[in-house]
């Protein structure tokens, strides 16, 4: 009968900390000897074998995944949806797997815009590229340069056994930090650091710097914003810093569930009037598709986006958004408001 070299090692390491648990006079011995004995285990090798290389493919088919005609993303061979416990128990494995699926489905996405969209891809500062504004990415992840530890130069004083016996002591609290990190963490993964993305090292700074470069400086006279989650916030934001230069070309806003606030963003009076004429909220919501929906904050209408599941609510209330540019850019060419913003349903914040 084979017996695996986990066995082997693991019965003695629970026999040792059993003894050292009951205490005794060779109690500070036994420490001694359990941290020798574990630091002679090669946990690479120990926990490789039940953790699969982070080796993933590079394309979907590579994933057996497909994308179906309703747009679904779906398993080549049983056609049922993406499944995250790939592998049970291996929860760091599948989400790096997750991850990896995640940008190729990123780029996938990306082509569809530019083929079946006809938009234009334009880069901005450090190679970064947007089709649509995304708020959400703000830095590259790079391999963190390796410092040299250069030697201190005090210890040229010191005694030549002051210095070996300080030497001895941070090779062994290496040597420790070492072991944990390869329990930790027995694929150990490169050290990485975050470069931030030059006028754009966040959500509210990507939008200014986007309608500064692009939207402001284009010949077009209506311009409509659908802000989605914390986009709503980073618009709130934008008007806050260009709030002439929004109000003279932006026609009307569609916000799907966002996550704005305009009492903690501090926004004025004036701008608060504004998103209550021109801006209008699809909340995530149990009752049809533009149900009224009440709310406490002194901005803009909220109505229900037919939907209570929050990543389906610019998808369900399309059709009424554009209904809503329609109405909205008829109504500045008339100079009237939108039907939304003067439905008899909505809260009189000024009353508040």
């Amino acid at each position: 009968m084979s017996i695996s070299l986990s066995s082997l090692i693991l019965c003695p390491i629970w026999i040792s900390m059993a003894q050292i648990q009951q205490g005794g006079p060779d109690e500070k011995e036994n420490t001694t000897a359990l941290k020798d004995l574990l630091s002679r285990i090669d946990l690479d090798e120990l926990m490789k074998k039940d953790e699969p290389p982070l080796d993933f493919p590079d394309t979907l088919e590579g994933f057996e995944y497909a994308f179906n005609e309703k747009g679904q993303l779906r398993h080549i061979k049983t056609g049922e949806p993406f499944v995250f416990n790939y592998r049970e128990d291996l929860h760091r494995w599948n989400q790096k797997r997750y991850e990896a699926l995640g940008e190729i489905i990123t780029k996938y996405v990306y082509e569809l815009l530019e083929k079946d969209c006809n938009l234009k891809k334009i880069s901005i500062p450090e190679g970064y590229g947007v089709i649509v504004l995304n708020p959400n990415e703000n830095y590259i992840e790079v391999e963190k340069p390796k410092i040299p530890v250069q030697a201190s130069s005090e210890s040229s004083d010191e005694p030549a056994e002051k210095r070996e016996r300080k030497d001895k002591i941070s090779k062994e609290a290496k040597r420790r930090r070492e072991f944990y990190e390869k329990y930790r963490n027995p694929q150990r993964e490169k050290e990485m650091m975050q470069l931030y993305i030059r006028e754009n090292g966040s959500p509210e700074e990507h939008a200014i710097y986007v309608w500064d470069h692009f939207i402001a400086q284009s010949v077009a006279e209506n311009v409509f914003f659908v802000a989605h989650s914390y986009g709503g916030l980073a618009f709130v934001e934008l008007m806050i810093q260009r709030e002439a230069d929004v109000k003279n070309k932006v026609t009307a806003v569609a916000l799907t569930d966002s996550c704005h606030n305009v009492w903690h963003q501090e926004a004025g009076k004036t701008i608060r009037e504004w998103m209550r004429e021109n801006c209008c909220n699809w909340v995530s919501s149990s009752e049809p598709l533009d149900t009224s929906v009440e709310s406490m904050l002194p901005d803009c209408p909220r109505v229900s986006a037919g939907t209570d599941r929050h990543e389906l609510t610019s998808w369900k209330s399309l059709p009424s958004i554009f209904k809503f540019f329609a109405e909205a850019s008829e109504a500045r060419s008339s100079s009237q408001k939108p039907a939304l913003a003067r439905r008899s349903h909505r809260i009189k914040h000024e009353e508040l």
